[in-house]
């Protein structure tokens, strides 16, 4: 968790200085896949043109940077008490959760199953193909 705050920082400046949304380096591979979906998942975003989101705030953004901060020096957590099955979906290319990361959490969770998306950042649950969706309602209907 402590590289989440760095990635952030690092992907925010390449926005700028590229002047792109860091969406597109956080959330998406740099691969020519990635670029596309990245690009549609922010044309998707300007769809709604009515109770969109508040744009973050500079102090809430450095906000939520400590407390992955302040959460990544802690001693993992006993996710052997959740009991609750649990859809663990994940980009291979995931910067901001590290695959391997996912996996232990994973290894960690009783009742959970593992979908890891290929080509896939961050934002691999957004994929324009909907298998993210697919696998939650599957999941959903099984439990």
């Amino acid at each position: 968790m402590k590289e989440v705050v760095w990635v952030a920082q690092l992907d925010s400046v390449r926005g700028l200085l590229s002047r792109q949304d860091p969406k597109q380096f956080l959330f998406f591979t740099r691969t020519a896949n990635g670029k596309r979906e990245g690009k549609a998942f922010l044309a998707r975003l300007q769809e709604r043109t009515i109770d969109r989101d508040k744009s973050i705030t500079v102090s809430s953004y450095f906000a939520q940077l400590k407390a992955c901060r302040r959460w990544g020096k802690e001693e993992p957590h006993d996710l052997s008490l959740i009991r609750h099955p649990v859809l663990l979906a994940n980009g291979d290319d995931d910067r901001m959760l590290p695959t391997p990361n996912i996996r232990d959490m994973a290894r960690r969770l009783p009742n959970n199953e593992l979908v890891i998306y290929p080509d896939a950042g961050h934002g691999g649950i957004s994929r324009p193909d909907r298998s993210a969706s697919e696998d939650l309602k599957r999941e959903q209907e099984l439990h």
